[in-house]
């Protein structure tokens, strides 16, 4: 590589719960910088979860927590060209980038969701995946068939 490798930022703690994957779950929720919008639809989502599981003896951020390790992949598939040929094949993921990948897939289909406000559907997004359904649970179960279709290429790694 001729750069030298670029700096990990250090993001801050939220201001609420003292979280930084809070903080950067606010970031992916963030659209064109408006991050105390973000910190609010947050809130709100999480507010309602509480609202929502008063049965349930966990808090609301170890739910959200919890929601967010069920839609984790382990693996993927990435596009290898060798001789003339695209194979599939599966490779591990860095830890970081399971995080990222958890995170952007349960905003994504939180947005996809029908209902009135981004707090409401990001809070029935979270409550599925809590409960290992919906669609970001759905995404890790497929990337998970596709990299066991694709086993035999695993060899193709480097």
């Amino acid at each position: 590589m001729r750069k030298a490798k670029p700096r990990k930022r250090i993001l801050l703690p939220d201001p609420k719960y003292n979280d930084v994957e809070v903080t950067r779950f606010v970031n992916n929720i963030m659209l064109s910088g408006k991050k105390s919008i973000a910190y609010s639809i947050f809130y709100d989502a999480i507010d309602m979860v509480q609202e929502k599981m008063k049965d349930s003896e966990l808090a609301p951020l170890d739910i959200w927590k919890k929601a967010i390790e069920n839609v984790t992949p382990q693996i993927e598939v990435k596009s290898r060209r060798v001789g003339g040929a695209n194979f599939q094949v599966p490779t591990e993921l860095r830890p970081e980038r399971k995080v990222s990948l958890a995170m952007k897939n349960m905003i994504s289909f939180a947005r996809k969701r029908s209902g009135h406000s981004m707090a409401e559907k990001l809070c029935a997004e979270i409550m599925a995946a809590y409960n290992n359904e919906g669609g970001a649970f759905k995404r890790k179960e497929d990337m998970h068939k596709m990299a066991e279709a694709n086993k035999a290429f695993a060899h193709f790694r480097f």
